[in-house]
């Protein structure tokens, strides 16, 4: 055995900075996105035929200018799905491929050109015929209400208390609504699918999406294989945010009709235009309150409804809704509280997964009510916010009756308010806007308590695979897929640390449903808890054999085996890991294992709206500071300071990078970024023209973002860490109530301004002017 000199650590472990694996080939351009892959010779090209209506019946289609187009070899229909013409993550079977008699949204796919070129398949697209009759149409979600619009899945209801009581013993009680925006993911790569036909029926699969194995298995439920016979791969998305959860499914399941009816590759790309008009989005909500509470602010009683737009099927409305209702007490103890959704249809495209996934329109919904408690008092909303904090006896349970075990938030809040000098700076800002006439100023400090699951409790399992090679090299796959948040990386530092060899030894390798099979969606900022523990799992398997390989070996006993920085100690003795490995293989030990791990603890009855439908929760404060323009309702975000837990950090350096991203996306939703459609169900914002998501210019001018380094999960996740991708998107609701203070003092800060979302200049301008009215009425 070769003696050598214990290292003091390895690089690139858990717990440090380290830099994203693909970061200098983003930087670069040198990361490989499925446009980039080469295209075998013969490739064709789909292009999608969408509906010119909202809501009508197909009378008749002329194909024959698309046929007669240069380049066009063909065209999709449902006429030639084998399968099912559908698409439904939900199996409700509402979510056609391609729309039959009837269409029921504008921009709704009905056929797909296939030809040489994408231009070409493009241009053919728009010569189609068609002949409609017009049915009524809806695309507001109040007006869908008074329309007797149908729900497109189940409502949920949550209720603890006696809500009648509640209210009765409340000496003040206040009604208010308020709507809540959507919010289109504006993915850098939008989607796209590449399928190459194999031997048989088999089909293999390049796609943007978060969920390989749904986009598999509805791949085969369209083409009507069965699932070993679609293989999906993907590398890396830019960017997905939700909106390639189950909107992959559509673009996946028409380049796999069209690769194989034609027996050559098919790529479909559609231009951004018609991948917002015709891809799902944001729930936007109308949220109708009434809250109970005395005269300190302390609530006693909330009753509220959450309404949502939907759009034309269910795709993940259900648990979307449902996740609001999960988030509309925040931080918050309310004694007796009903809380209802109402997944309304309406005549848009279906609106599907994103970031925080109903979670923060639950939550601004709930601090919106914290806010007019104040403006009812005259009290600072912080005041009212830590007095209605969870904590204390009796005061743990949420409305979906799951105890808060956790709560780190007293602390989050108290160290936030004490390094951005809250106090003093909301007393400057009072006095500065008493002298000021036509620049006001706002600040608000805000908390987030985001509870980290899949409710659907079977998502919540993962699995790894995981081969050390006869060189000491580690090849690593797992089912997560990476769209910039880092996952690879983190998860490839976690098996550094099982092995406690270094970084550069593990390669990640494209997530794939022919290595991993039934893999969850890379969503509920679960992906590093789960895909985390199911590599680890998988390494402490091959460990294990290792240990006791060399115990037998070399006569010691199993605990006095180690793995050390890239070495093994044997006894009193150590060898270089590559060495150790070459003699493993030499002695046939296997050197390869599957991992898989279940999240504990969990359980959900939605029937009942009761259970522990979260395993732990993550928690976060931000203050911002913010000043608007009376005569224009234009404004800025002067600074904003955030303290952010995320457990024992992975990586802080990405883990920071995920907090500051979350943040300007968050505000953007809030602020400047506002779908409309037009009363001909038009959706008009649908490019970059029109569609303002911030720029550089709109973050905060002062953005101080630190993590919260004393918090430990309490509970056994990956190393003790915390999720990071959507709790942090839910900090910037400190800016929408900073502009909301800026308009109130217009009216001496007396009434509540009840700014919609998003808080658009001219939302804000007209907020003031309604301020203004209600100070000269007294």
């Amino acid at each position: 055995m070769n003696v050598m000199q214990p290292i003091e650590r390895i690089r690139g472990g858990v717990h440090e900075n380290e830099r994203h694996e693909s970061g200098h080939k983003h930087v670069t351009g040198t990361a490989e996105y499925i446009d980039d892959i080469p295209e075998p010779a013969g490739t064709l090209h789909a292009y999608l035929g969408l509906s010119q209506r909202a809501h009508a019946q197909i009378l008749s289609i002329d194909f024959e200018p698309v046929l007669s187009a240069p380049g066009v070899l063909g065209i999709l229909t449902a006429d030639d799905i084998t399968g099912e013409n559908d698409v439904s993550p939900a199996h409700k079977h509402d979510d056609p491929v391609f729309a039959t008699d009837k269409v029921e949204f504008h921009g709704q796919p009905i056929f797909a050109v296939i030809a040489e070129t994408r231009d070409e398949a493009r241009r053919a697209a728009a010569r189609v015929r068609i002949d409609y009759q017009d049915l009524p149409h809806v695309t507001d979600v109040l007006e869908a209400a008074a329309a007797n619009y149908p729900l497109v899945i189940d409502p949920l209801k949550l209720e603890r208390g006696d809500i009648a009581a509640g209210f009765a013993k409340a000496k003040n009680i206040l009604e208010g609504e308020m709507r809540i925006g959507g919010q289109d993911h504006f993915y850098l790569e939008g989607h796209i699918s590449f399928a190459i036909p194999g031997e048989d029926d088999e089909i293999l699969l390049y796609s943007s999406t978060q969920h390989p194995s749904e986009t598999q298995h509805m791949v085969g439920q369209v083409l009507g294989v069965a699932s070993n016979a679609v293989t999906i791969n993907v590398r890396r998305m830019g960017g997905a945010f939700g909106g390639k959860e189950t909107q992959a499914n559509l673009f996946a399941a028409v380049a796999a009709l069209a690769a194989r009816k034609y027996r050559r590759a098919v790529k479909i790309r559609p231009d951004r235009d018609d991948d917002m008009t015709a891809t799902g989005k944001r729930h936007d909500f109308h949220v109708g309150y009434k809250v109970g509470f005395d005269d300190d602010g302390r609530i006693e009683a909330v009753d509220a409804t959450f309404s949502a737009r939907c759009g034309f099927s269910a795709d993940l409305s259900g648990p979307v809704t449902d996740r609001a209702l999960f988030h509309a007490d925040n931080c918050y103890f309310y004694p007796h509280v009903r809380l209802r959704s109402r997944p309304l249809k309406t005549n848009t495209v279906s609106n599907t997964a994103f970031r925080g996934f109903g979670g923060p329109q639950g939550m601004v919904g709930g601090e919106r009510m914290i806010e007019e408690v104040a403006y009812a008092l005259g009290k600072d909303p912080l005041e009212i916010r830590k007095l209605n904090f969870y904590g204390g006896g009796g005061r743990n349970l949420t409305p979906y009756h799951q105890t808060v075990e956790d709560n780190i938030i007293g602390r989050i809040i108290d160290e936030l308010e004490t390094s951005c000098d809250y106090a003093a700076r909301r007393e400057a800002v009072l006095a500065f806007n008493r002298k000021s006439q036509i620049i006001k100023r706002g600040i608000a400090l805000t908390p987030v308590k985001f509870g980290i699951s899949f409710t659907k409790t079977e998502y919540n399992q993962a699995g790894a695979l995981v081969h050390v090679y006869a060189d000491g090299s580690i090849h690593l796959n797992h089912g997560g897929t990476e769209m910039g948040q880092g996952l690879y990386t983190k998860v490839a530092q976690v098996v550094a640390d099982e092995f406690q060899v270094d970084l550069d030894r593990i390669k990640v390798t494209a997530t794939t449903t022919g290595k991993v099979p039934n893999t969850s969606a890379t969503a509920a900022s679960s992906g590093s808890d789960l895909n985390g523990m199911a590599a680890a799992n998988a390494a402490q398997q091959i460990k294990a054999r290792l240990v006791t390989f060399a115990a037998e070996r070399w006569g010691v006993s199993e605990k006095d085996v180690a793995f050390e920085p890239n070495t093994i100690r044997i006894g009193a003795e150590r060898m270089a890991f590559s060495d150790f490995i070459k003699i493993a293989y030499g002695s046939r030990i296997q050197l390869s294992a599957a991992g898989y791990y279940k999240t504990p603890k969990i359980h959900w009855n939605r029937s009942e709206g009761r259970g522990r439908p979260f395993f732990y929760y993550a928690y976060g404060a931000s203050c911002s500071e913010v000043s608007i323009d009376t005569l224009t309702g234009e404004y800025q975000v002067d600074r904003t300071d955030v303290l952010h837990d995320v457990g024992k950090s992975l990586n802080p350096a990405l883990d920071i990078g995920q907090v500051e991203g979350a943040f300007v996306q968050g505000m953007g939703w809030l602020t400047t970024e506002e779908l409309w459609w037009d009363a001909k169900g038009r959706l008009r914002t649908h490019a970059p023209s029109t569609y303002k998501i911030p720029l550089a210019s709109d973050r905060p001018r002062i953005f101080n973002v630190k993590l919260a380094e004393w918090s430990v999960n309490r509970e056994e996740t990956i190393r003790r860490s915390k999720a990071v991708g959507e709790p942090p998107f839910m900090l910037p609701i400190s800016v929408l109530e900073a502009i909301s203070m800026a308009a109130a003092s217009v009216a001496e800060y007396r009434i509540a301004p009840r700014l919609d979302a998003p808080a658009t200049p001219e939302r804000v301008l007209l907020a003031i002017e309604r301020m203004r009215r209600a100070a000269r009425n007294g």
